[in-house]
């Protein structure tokens, strides 16, 4: 049984996934699967809770179809495991197209959701047959139209990020005046607007964002419908949370929430999402090791033979839940992964065992998402190991 337990000190203990059926692997069973032939970084991925997670979003918001983005884990295990589970597909790069033909997906049933499209890799997805493409700018319909003018296009609108752990409003989404000049534009080309989209925010924890942007996307319908297009489609984005030491909106009052609001819709509009960390993040374990300790000014630090560029990109805005092999008491240590780079330092001090040493394992709970899909070989470490369980 792994011994003392660790998260951030300005959070409190892990709280247990609230359903049994995703209850996670016990840790014994996590250190037999690589504690005996470790070789470098690795992550556990347990089959059985993306199974799950899926089945659970379903359930939670039954007319709503989702599309696993990518981008988060594009193992080509996870993508045949949810296209098994009736889960489809988000991409936002020609690579992402290419991983979903390899395990047999329909490129008709993926959405390009990157709202700036290289010509390279639009013109990749027009060849395959890919149909739906996001805009959030005149420009980019034009881009598209331009390459396949039997395109169904949706409109990224900008809304709410607010309570969300990542915010990403500020890169993205078509505001004010702009949603009626591109919806306009559109009318006057001719092009399929046939839907809306926005984002709530990665790792959001309010609610109210999905209510916003459900407001929003219905009023631009009605000025679609106006002008004569026929919007079809809601896509209601990600940005659906994941426990990580401290309470978040369950999938099921997040989607209390959004069926209610999607009475303002006719059946016959379809209705998808594109979650991506709430089906992987629980079901992977992200497990490394200690690669040295040192004291600088009172302060102990633990040196992990993974970090920022490991796989650990998101370290310092994600309260992860450390674990280890040790009883020892708990101190605060300052972590750090093992390139030559100061930007690999995590700002976060973890209360973990005085006594860890170089070679002890430490478990990272919650790990499968957006760690070994942004995981580098700079100053040549490896890429993490994956398992799937």
């Amino acid at each position: 049984m792994l011994g003392a337990q660790a998260a951030a000190t300005n959070n409190p203990a892990p709280i247990a996934v609230e359903q049994a059926t995703t209850a996670k692997a016990d840790t014994n069973t996590l250190h037999q699967c690589v504690t005996d032939n470790y070789q470098r970084p690795t992550l556990l991925l347990e089959e059985r809770l993306l199974r799950a997670k899926a089945r659970r979003f379903m359930a939670a918001m039954p007319r709503v179809q989702p599309h696993f983005a990518v981008k988060c884990n594009p193992i080509a295990e996870i993508l045949s495991i949810f296209h098994d589970e009736g889960v489809r597909f988000e991409i936002a790069s020609k690579k992402e197209l290419e991983q979903l033909i390899e395990i047999g997906v329909n490129p008709k049933e993926a959405f390009y959701s990157n709202p700036i499209k290289s010509p390279e890799h639009l013109q990749f997805a027009v060849d395959n047959g890919v149909e739906w493409y996001v805009v959030d700018c005149i420009d980019e319909l034009n881009k598209v139209y331009q390459a396949k003018p039997d395109a169904k296009f949706y409109l990224r609108l900008h809304t709410s990020n607010e309570g969300s752990t990542f915010e990403l409003s500020s890169k993205f989404g078509a505001t004010g005046s702009d949603v009626s000049e591109i919806i306009q534009a559109a009318a006057v080309l001719k092009a399929d607007l046939a839907g809306v989209t926005f984002h709530a925010g990665s790792q959001c924890l309010n609610v109210q964002n999905w209510v916003i942007g459900i407001r929003a996307a219905r009023a631009a319908f009605d000025e679609m419908l106006a002008l004569g297009l026929k919007p079809r489609l809601l896509n209601l984005g990600g940005g659906y949370p994941v426990e990580l030491g401290k309470p978040v909106p369950s999938i099921e009052e997040i989607g209390a929430a959004v069926n209610a609001e999607l009475t303002a819709f006719p059946d016959e509009v379809q209705v998808i999402a594109e979650p991506g960390r709430f089906l992987v993040a629980d079901s992977g374990h992200f497990i490394c090791r200690v690669a040295g300790t040192a004291t600088r000014g009172g302060q102990r630090w633990l040196y992990l033979d993974t970090g920022f560029y490991g796989g650990l990109m998101e370290f310092d805005d994600m309260p992860y839940c450390l674990r280890t092999d040790r009883q020892g008491e708990l101190i605060n240590w300052r972590l750090a992964g093992p390139t030559c780079d100061s930007i690999d330092t995590f700002a976060l001090s973890y209360a973990l065992p005085a006594d860890l040493q170089a070679d002890d394992f430490v478990y990272i709970e919650s790990g499968g998402a957006y760690t070994n899909s942004t995981a580098s070989n700079f100053n040549g470490f490896d890429l993490p190991d994956i398992k799937i369980i």
